[in-house]
């Protein structure tokens, strides 16, 4: 699809939108004693599989993560792992391709929204290779839960996000004293409107079972957080501490622009290895270029209003299927950032601050090319998918569409609106469902 082809699109949308009055919206906080909790074992970003003491110890355990979606090898990746693999296997390299190729569906944590992950865990011992892939499995691996690690895997696996250098608030653990620990997790995230990112102070039983004691609200989703691209792995969510609506929406915005470089510069390493065009690959590198501006200029905008926005953290993460690829490019490409070059072509027409209009006219242009582009590739990829894969992709547009008219839908700052030119909610619903009808239907 051509970059010309999208302003003609944007600009009916626009011209068919209307305004309609605003609700403001509130938020949740709240403090709760983490006095003794510390910060779970980690491996590179991820919960760490060390201080297991299962019933019968392997000599080698891995926690691997795959896409259900995708069948190929390129999917299944080493999230962390401890020992040697087929260390006493009488037949090492039997052994070796019996781990390789374990593929366990489902798993015993199905971390789905528009994309799905799920995981188990990988042993060998002598010559057997095993996959633990269900909770009651996993339970009956551990036998009694006698670490603050194995709680947290077992909370991780209850479907509790135990997170890793992001805060006691995010992951901790804490042995309590009675034979249960205390685990700290959290479920959701905060991008869009009507999402939040809640807290669980758990505790964890000697048999496993997992009882909530405390859930908080840390942060409810921002306004139109769906500029960028946001690469997958993305672990920070933005938020900042400043009291100033429009320095928090800024640095926010400033925060998913810097994510955005490094997806782009993964997406063009990405599209080198299944043989996309040069072409392609140069445009996902200009593409990130051009993000740096965007994040200079959204950093500058928050810093008028006393924000800084937060360094983003994205988690490393091995090259992906050509599906796998198609598939991300078509939710975070195709949908959300296509959707983005809208709302930056509405803030530019709309925001009474002049610097923003300013700002946000050079923004919209690039943002367009950037959603040509992820049209692009998903015809280039789709030509070389099967015909069952291409009909994920759709889905996988139809529901990123449904999200994104969710969070459209949701009350905006009235300042949001007049200053910064973002669309009232009735009027994001409107652009969505004239996208949707036009190109994700």
């Amino acid at each position: 699809m051509e970059s010309n082809r999208l302003r003609l699109l944007f600009s009916r949308a626009l011209r068919a939108s209307l305004a309609s009055p605003l609700v403001l919206t509130g938020c949740d906080g709240g403090e709760v004693d983490l006095t003794g909790y510390v910060e779970p074992a980690c491996e590179n970003r991820n919960l760490a599989v060390t201080g297991l003491s299962p019933v019968t110890t392997p000599e080698f355990i891995a926690l691997r993560a795959f896409a259900p979606m995708d069948e190929s090898a390129e999917s299944k990746w080493r999230v962390s792992s401890t020992g040697t693999p087929c260390a006493t296997a009488t037949q090492p390299d039997v052994c070796q391709s019996a781990l390789e190729s374990l593929a366990p569906t489902p798993g015993f944590r199905d971390a789905c929204g528009v994309l799905c992950t799920d995981y188990f865990l990988a042993t060998t011992r002598g010559d057997t290779v095993s996959a633990i892939a269900s909770l009651e499995a996993l339970k009956a691996f551990l036998g009694p839960i006698d670490t603050t690690q194995e709680a947290a895997l077992t909370a991780f696996a209850s479907g509790y996000d135990i997170g890793c250098g992001n805060g006691l608030n995010h992951g901790a653990v804490k042995d309590l004293g009675d034979g249960t620990f205390g685990v700290v997790g959290t479920q959701g995230m905060a991008c869009g409107k009507g999402t939040e990112l809640t807290r669980h102070v758990l505790r964890v039983t000697s048999t496993g079972e997992v009882v909530e004691e405390e859930r908080t609200v840390l942060e409810r989703g921002s306004d139109n957080c769906a500029v960028g691209r946001r690469p997958e792995g993305l672990q920070s969510p933005g938020a900042v501490a400043c009291d100033d609506v429009l320095g928090r929406h800024f640095a926010t915005i400033a925060h998913l622009e810097a994510a955005s470089i490094q997806a782009f510069l993964r997406l063009r390493e990405e599209l080198a290895l299944h043989g996309a065009d040069v072409a392609l690959q140069d445009a996902a590198l200009v593409s990130a270029l051009e993000e740096v501006m965007h994040t200079e200029v959204s950093a500058r905008l928050a810093g008028r209003h006393g924000a800084t926005p937060p360094a983003p953290q994205v988690d490393a993460a091995a090259p992906r299927s050509l599906f796998a690829v198609a598939l991300d490019n078509a939710v975070e490409g195709c949908v959300r950032e296509t959707f983005g070059a809208l709302v930056a072509r509405h803030q530019a027409m709309h925001a009474r601050d002049g610097e923003v209009r300013a700002s946000m006219a050079r923004i919209a242009e690039d943002e367009t090319r950037h959603a040509a582009l992820s049209w692009k590739i998903d015809q280039w990829a789709q030509a070389r998918l099967s015909g069952s894969e291409r009909e994920v992709l759709q889905l996988a547009k139809q529901r990123a569409a449904a999200a994104l008219r969710e969070e459209a839908a949701a009350p905006v700052n009235p300042v949001l609106v007049s200053e910064a030119g973002l669309p009232s909610p009735e009027v994001a619903v409107a652009l969505v469902d004239t996208l949707a009808r036009e190109l994700w239907a």
